[in-house]
């Protein structure tokens, strides 16, 4: 079991406890879950007058994820990684806080999640410009289907991924991913993420960093992303 998990000591004693002596003793470990469940927290601040000028004062509101949003932060954390690390689709979602009496349209989650997509944007963009800083960085793609409302069908868009990990050769940087989703697989996105690496790039076989480097050779530049590694991506 880990460290940090909480234990709680259940004494199970025998009858007529008290007429006999303790010798030893079994102790038993069962894992329990105790499922989650919703609070309300709510802000009371007084409105108070000043006896002597009369005026008023109030605290001001505490910051909210959401202005005037009725959803903490613990509650948007708690969907955006049921949502993008527990796979569970916004529906599905929905169906689960149903059972604890909540009834939250998944079309309000999904509006939250946008929220949540423009706050957390500024520690993505940190994420981004630290890959790009690194001299050896792993790319890959793969196709992700993605609802085409109207057309009755999905389309293909990409989702990339590109890895900085020094950690193999003895590498002082903190290791970090940054995943980008772009509706095709032009070569305009790849040259547009790359624009300012200067390094080597292992890839599978991708015409898109490729000509990322053979159109910054022809600019001149002193170090262009040089697509390494195989041909033919090992099946995932």
């Amino acid at each position: 079991m880990p460290d940090d998990v909480a234990e709680l000591k259940r004494l199970v004693a025998a009858k007529d406890a008290e007429l006999v002596a303790k010798i030893g003793e079994s102790v038993t470990e069962v894992l329990e879950y105790i499922p989650g469940r919703f609070e309300v927290v709510r802000h009371v601040r007084p409105a108070c007058s000043c006896r002597k000028c009369e005026a008023m004062v109030q605290a001001p509101m505490p910051d909210l994820p959401i202005p005037r949003g009725m959803a903490g932060p613990g509650f948007l954390a708690h969907v955006a990684i049921a949502k993008f690390c527990d796979h569970l689709p916004l529906y599905r979602q929905a169906e689960i806080y149903a059972r604890s009496g909540l009834d939250i349209d998944r079309g309000q989650l999904a509006e939250w999640l946008g929220h949540i997509a423009w706050l957390l944007r500024p520690l993505a963009e940190l994420i981004a410009a630290h890959v790009m800083a690194g001299r050896v960085i792993h790319a890959d793609d793969t196709p992700v289907p993605v609802l085409a409302p109207g057309a009755g069908k999905t389309k293909t868009g990409r989702q990339w991924v590109y890895l900085r990990d020094e950690r193999p050769h003895a590498g002082s940087a903190p290791p970090a991913v940054l995943y980008r989703y772009t509706p095709d697989r032009k070569g305009e996105h790849c040259r547009a993420e790359l624009a300012q690496f200067v390094g080597w790039l292992h890839a599978a076989r991708c015409a898109a960093a490729e000509d990322s480097g053979q159109e910054r050779s022809r600019r001149g530049h002193p170090l262009c992303p040089l697509a390494l590694g195989c041909t033919l991506p090992l099946p995932r």
